[in-house]
């Protein structure tokens, strides 16, 4: 195992917030979340997400940064140590290769949003005169497979630079740059939204619950929902709780990156809402949202210019933060298992996410005539991630936690460096160990299976 200099460990807590919320918030948050809420009836799902992420997505994030910070290893490491078998280290390794596979796939997509970010800046995206104008637009890009795999290319090459510079250097540093950035332009473009016309009907049907639109569908997507929007699953947060010391009060520096991610994920919703309502569109319109409506609804709506350029940057700069989340599993494993020094590792990690993602740039280019069980390459590798890969991940540090290496021992590790906390609020561990214990495995196996029942 490396040492923890060789390793890395963050400069400060409000680093790790910083880094972690990058991690966090992603295209789940900005694209998936608002189509989500959309598809499901506003405010109603809102609320039964918000209840998931406290019985489900908070408990199994702590478990993992627990997992993490306990061992001072990466996922491999940290499974084999605490299952104290060589198949938990074989979990461990599943999300490791989780993290690498996503960083693949999800560059791709990032070099097509990277990509529409140039064409805001040179004002492709708000002025179009028709639906149409917008889809064959959209159509030209995808189908330039040189476009795909440059703009992948260029992310990815951006996201290795920052991890060439290492754990403090490189990702605190520059997450402490990106994520205000990010909150600036988002409340930007709040304000802006809110002089739109109709934006109060978007905010209607965002807080406004009806209670009849609650069904057993969306329950099971508010709560896989809470489990993909804390980055839990790809060996990233266990990673990123292993370069905590043991001083550090998990529990205030991890409470504020849910705050963080939810935020981020309403005031998201708010624009795409009061943006889509303002021009009459329905929200509900899944991926094409970003590619498809938002162009063709910023084209009809005064400042449109200004703001799909703001809009394409948020988007960009949450991309940037969850590549650099998904990257790093792999290159800490290089260093600790493998004794690699970090700079060998960052390159080989980028060199290879960039061969595997090019087949994803490439699905509505050169392989857009090749499907893989009805589904475009990048879909398919998606659909495996989100729907397999992923929920095991979870599922396997929640069990970890609670099977193997038991409650009362994590419950011990999360007092370390907070005692005090603990005796002040008793209540926390009492909500960490009920959930530990029962809700948090539970659900875990419920979102596994709805997944499973969904990929086949």
């Amino acid at each position: 195992m490396g040492n923890t200099s060789v390793r890395g460990s963050w400069g400060s807590r409000l680093g790790f917030i910083f880094a972690v919320a990058g991690s966090a918030v992603g295209l789940a948050n900005i694209w998936r979340f608002p189509y989500l809420v959309g598809k499901h009836g506003g405010a109603a799902f809102i609320l039964v997400y918000l209840l998931s992420l406290f019985l489900i997505g908070f408990p199994v994030f702590i478990a993992e940064i627990l997992i993490g910070r306990s061992t001072q290893s990466n996922p491999s490491g940290a499974f084999e140590k605490l299952g104290r078998t060589k198949s938990w280290g074989w979990a461990g390794k599943l999300t490791v290769l989780t993290g690498f596979i996503v960083s693949s796939f999800y560059s791709a997509v990032a070099g097509w949003i990277l990509g529409y970010f140039f064409e805001a800046v040179k004002g492709n995206l708000s002025n179009f005169n028709s639906v149409e104008a917008v889809s064959q637009h959209h159509t030209s890009l995808m189908q330039n497979p040189f476009w795909g795999v440059s703009f992948h290319l260029v992310f990815i090459l951006f996201c290795s630079a920052v991890l060439y510079l290492g754990v403090r250097g490189g990702i605190e540093r520059w997450n402490k740059f990106l994520m205000p950035l990010l909150f600036a332009v988002l409340i930007i473009l709040v304000i802006k939204a809110l002089t739109l016309s109709n934006a109060q009907e978007g905010l209607r049907f965002l807080f406004e619950p009806d209670w009849t639109l609650i069904t057993p569908t969306v329950l099971l997507t508010a709560l896989g929902q809470a489990f993909f929007t804390l980055s839990i699953g790809q060996g990233t947060i266990v990673t990123y709780g292993s370069y905590l010391p043991k001083k550090e009060n998990i529990v205030k520096s991890c409470f504020p990156i849910l705050l963080i991610d939810t935020f981020v994920s309403i005031l998201a919703a708010m624009i795409i809402f009061m943006i889509a309502f303002s021009a009459g569109v329905e929200p509900d319109a899944g991926p094409a949202l970003l590619f498809h409506t938002l162009p063709w609804v910023l084209s009809q709506i005064p400042g449109g210019y200004i703001m799909s350029i703001l809009f394409f940057l948020i988007v960009v700069l949450a991309a940037l933060t969850s590549e650099i989340s998904a990257m790093e599993p792999t290159i800490a494993y290089l260093i600790d298992e493998k004794g690699w020094k970090r700079h060998g590792a960052v390159l080989a990690c980028g060199f290879g996410a960039f061969l595997l993602g090019i087949p994803s740039a490439l699905s509505y280019s050169v392989l857009k005539d090749v499907s893989f069980f009805g589904l475009s390459f990048v879909d398919r590798l998606e659909s495996i991630c989100t729907h397999l890969l992923i929920p095991a991940g979870g599922f396997f540090a929640i069990m970890l936690l609670s099977w193997r290496w038991g409650v009362l021992k994590a419950i011990s590790e999360l007092e370390l460096g907070s005692y005090e906390f603990f005796v002040r609020y008793p209540w926390i561990r009492t909500y960490f160990w009920f959930c530990f214990k029962y809700t948090a495995p539970i659900l875990m196996i419920i979102v596994f299976v709805n997944s499973l029942m969904f990929l086949l």
